[in-house]
């Protein structure tokens, strides 16, 4: 997951991203890519299952 969240916050910066991003993460290294994502400074949210990235889909739309 490290190493999928470095891309993330890559592809992020590159395209300057503004809005929320919620990403599911799950598997090896999972804490680090998590730590990755919150460390980035980026509106990105970490997720442990789909059902939980739909619910931070919805709170991220309401504000």
């Amino acid at each position: 997951c490290d190493v999928i969240a470095e891309g993330v916050v890559a592809a992020s910066k590159a395209v300057s991203l503004k809005v929320p991003l919620v990403v599911r993460m799950k598997g090896t290294n999972e804490a680090l890519g998590k730590k990755i994502l919150a460390d980035s400074g980026l509106p990105i949210i970490a997720a442990d299952t789909m059902a939980e990235a739909a619910e931070r889909v919805v709170a991220a739309a309401k504000g």
